[in-house]
């Protein structure tokens, strides 16, 4: 699991995929949110503008993102 200390209110998804290093792009990570790849909560989730805050878990190909 990795662990993501938020500074501030919220990160949007496809931020977050590219601070944790799990996209190279955000080309990239707008493609694998578009394809379904990426669950938010336990759901599957299309917005790529998703604002994850505080207490959020990403899951993205089995590599879990707790947001701290």
């Amino acid at each position: 699991m990795i662990k993501f200390k938020l500074e501030g209110e919220f990160i949007p998804l496809i931020s977050l995929l590219k601070a944790t290093s799990l996209v190279q792009s955000g080309g990239e990570a707008q493609s694998v949110v578009e394809e379904g790849l990426v669950k938010y909560n336990g759901e599957v989730d299309y917005r790529k503008r998703l604002k994850v805050k505080i207490g959020d878990k990403i899951d993205f190909m089995g590599k879990i993102i707790e947001v701290i």
